[in-house]
């Protein structure tokens, strides 16, 4: 196998997307990733549009890796989290730049799972990997299918261990699945598949 293959292969993003339940999901779970991680990581939690967010700071608490709220035209770091404002869709274009939104509504939510993903589909395809943990509603559901269209990966949180099962359900729902885990494992399959994957 080539170098050039290789680097083809490469992750180039991990996406989560949670809800109701997913402060304590994100902890987690980024309390797994290490700053060393060779990729960025994006993370779309609902949360109240109208009150000011502390979201990153709670984080920050939790994990070595880096983690703030997304800015329009930042490049998105290896190492580093970043997480969708309130109010704002987060999208990430070709050359790894993020960019917010304030386009309608989608399922009533903003910002919203299915739009990130989506958005990582169509820009990394295989590279993409994705993974949706406890919340309300089926947000991430149509994501998860675009992104298994395009041969990325995914991960959802079992529903048995979700605090709030719609999100997670209504994604293995799908069949677009690669791996359904308890909360406490998925940190060490994301960190191994990366890895696996660039080695």
């Amino acid at each position: 196998m080539t170098s050039e293959r290789r680097t083809a292969d490469d992750y180039a993003v991990v996406a989560i997307a949670s809800s109701a339940g997913g402060i304590h999901g994100l902890t987690v779970v980024l309390g797994g990733l290490g700053p060393d991680l060779p990729v960025p990581v994006l993370v779309v939690q609902h949360l109240d549009p109208h009150h000011r967010t502390v979201i990153a700071d709670v984080l920050s608490r939790r994990t070595t890796l880096p983690v703030k709220l997304a800015e329009h035209g930042e490049p998105a770091l290896p190492g580093h989290c970043y997480v969708a404002p309130p109010d704002r869709h987060l999208l990430i274009a070709a050359d790894g730049t993020l960019a917010l939104s304030d386009r309608e509504l989608i399922h009533f939510l903003r910002p919203s799972a299915d739009l990130l993903f989506e958005s990582i589909a169509g820009t990394y395809g295989t590279r993409a990997l994705v993974c949706v943990l406890t919340g309300a509603g089926n947000d991430g559901a149509s994501g998860v299918q675009a992104v298994k269209s395009c041969h990325g990966t995914v991960i959802v949180q079992n529903p048995a261990t979700a605090e709030f099962k719609g999100m997670p359900e209504s994604a293995v729902g799908t069949g677009a699945v690669d791996f359904v885990l308890p909360l406490e494992e998925i940190a060490t399959v994301v960190r191994n598949l990366v890895k696996t994957k660039r080695h």
